[in-house]
């Protein structure tokens, strides 16, 4: 039998249970066996709208999704091509992680947590440390500046971390969250990232100020701002909601962005305003 076979079957199931239902709400209501309240639903006349799954498999995929993340972390080798060179990709990453924090998806490490949590940070700081070195010699050997890596190799490298936490917990049904969580990772990286490594550098040297220069620095704030401008507009446009349309909005917004900076950076564009 089909998949679309067995879930009109089921349908059928659930339109008889239906129907007993309605009958004996009935005689409940008027204390008369077999008769029916008439603002009840005559169940002859309820339609049940069955739509199956698309290819049968659309269900199948996000319930195994589901029951995958929910489950402990296992390094054994998977049974499909696509998922052995995701895991041979991944595994250098996975290993230490694994051996080092406790998973308290397990019940026995459970009470582990603050341990899972405060050695999860660190670990991003250790990989966040190699990825700003590693960047820093490629674009050296490559002769691209740091600004110009800054802005697109490390600037998607810090937002992977959102766009997977922004995943999950939109297909849970949290939107509210998904969205709150990339505007709220970048304030922290303002407010927190950058300001408390340069305090505590002040502190070490004697409250030493740390200079900060770039070429067009105040026109590249500015036009920040009217990126989030035409961001909001885009959004309110397309009626609040995440379409391809507003995809491909942002896609370009951020190719406009990128080109503009990386003009200022190499002055070939010349801001006003200079710091």
């Amino acid at each position: 039998m089909t998949e679309e076979g067995k879930f009109r079957e089921k349908a059928s199931i659930l339109h008889k249970m239906a129907k007993n239902r309605c009958q004996e709400e009935g005689e409940k209501s008027n204390g008369v066996p077999g008769h029916t309240d008439k603002n009840l639903p005559n169940s002859s006349t309820v339609e049940v709208e069955v739509t199956p799954p698309m290819n049968g498999t659309a269900g199948q995929e996000t319930s195994e999704e589901e029951e995958d993340a929910d489950q402990p972390l296992s390094l054994a080798w998977p049974d499909t091509h696509r998922k052995r060179i995701i895991y041979l990709l991944i595994f250098p990453i996975v290993f230490p992680l694994w051996i080092t924090l406790p998973d308290v998806r397990k019940d026995t490490s459970i009470k582990f947590f603050p341990i899972t949590f405060l050695g999860a940070i660190s670990w991003i700081a250790a990989f966040s440390y190699l990825m700003v070195w590693w960047a820093h010699q490629v674009g050296e050997t490559m002769g691209i500046t740091e600004e110009i890596m800054g802005l697109t190799i490390l600037a998607a490298g810090t937002s992977i971390p959102d766009l997977i936490t922004s995943v999950i917990v939109a297909r849970k049904g949290l939107g509210d969250m998904a969205v709150s969580s990339s505007v709220g990772s970048n304030i922290f990286d303002i407010t927190v990232g950058l300001p408390f490594p340069w305090l505590l550098y002040s502190i070490i040297n004697g409250l030493k100020p740390v200079k900060v220069s770039s070429n067009g620095l105040f026109c590249a704030i500015v036009l920040l701002f009217l990126m989030l401008i035409f961001v909001i507009i885009s959004i309110a446009s397309c009626k609040w909601r995440m379409s391809k349309l507003l995809g491909m909005i942002m896609f370009l917004l951020y190719l406009v962005f990128l080109v503009i900076s990386v003009l200022l950076e190499d002055k070939i564009l010349v801001c006003p305003v200079s710091i």
